[in-house]
């Protein structure tokens, strides 16, 4: 099925299909890049990896707390009372990439660009490690670009930020704090952003928008979505009803 959105696919933001589209979408970008970065610069995919507390089986899930139901006031000391079975998160190593757009002669990190996940945006081991990697590229001479296409989890944190479903960030080492942030909605087509370099060298658009619907054919992600059932993290009412109308052969 032809992909049918003006800008993000809610579908894809799917826990279990979000990695999937992350590793592709690192791969696209780098191969988008490098056709005109050369011959100063190259995108190089880079890994980070560290040990997280993970519900096996169930990828990138928070664990969440349910309200017990509440007992009756009188209960016999003489009932046994039945188990219940849980699962506990366990230890797991995780790997998350992202990319550095280098300089060939001398090799210097000109660029960092992450694609968020949902570890990144809530508290625990995964946004520890992208915090503490965000705060090392702000305190160096290299630009950053944090690309967010996720509606779930809290966003970031910053200054003037207006409430939008998507954000791309790009953050220019000699302006900082200050930034430039593309917020946009499910409805809007993503922007289309320069790729900061050094001084005096021609910026790169990327079209992000034409390399997920790349993403989206070449992984065949057409054939794991159903397009009747609510997305998840689920959409407004209103925007499922006009979601249906973009796909008139599937709901």
């Amino acid at each position: 099925m032809p992909f049918s959105f003006p800008g993000m696919n809610p579908y894809l933001e799917r826990p279990d299909l979000w990695i999937e589209v992350h590793a592709w979408l690192i791969v696209e970008l780098a191969r988008t890049l490098n056709s005109v970065l050369q011959p100063k610069y190259r995108a190089a995919v880079e890994q980070r990896v560290y040990t997280d507390l993970l519900l096996v089986g169930i990828p990138d899930v928070s664990v969440a707390y349910t309200k017990p139901a509440k007992q009756p006031e009188k209960v016999s000391t003489t009932t046994l009372n039945q188990p219940i079975k849980v699962t506990l998160p366990m230890p797991e190593e995780v790997r998350e990439t992202y990319l550095e757009i280098r300089q060939i002669d001398t090799g210097r990190v000109v660029t960092v660009i992450e694609v968020l996940s949902p570890k990144n945006k809530r508290a625990g081991e995964g946004r520890n490690q992208y915090n503490a990697k965000r705060l090392k590229v702000l305190e160096s001479l290299s630009h950053l670009v944090k690309i967010d296409l996720l509606r779930a989890e809290t966003p970031l944190p910053m200054s003037g930020q207006v409430q939008s479903d998507y954000r791309i960030l790009v953050s220019r080492a000699q302006n900082h704090p200050e930034a430039e942030l593309y917020a946009f909605g499910l409805r809007e087509p993503i922007p289309l952003f320069p790729l900061p370099l050094q001084a005096g060298d021609e910026e790169p658009i990327i079209n992000l928008n034409l390399i997920l619907q790349d993403v989206y054919i070449a992984a065949a992600l057409d054939l794991v979505i159903d397009y009747t059932q609510q997305p998840k993290p689920a959409l407004e009412e209103d925007d499922f009803r006009w979601m249906k109308t973009l796909l008139p052969g599937q709901v």
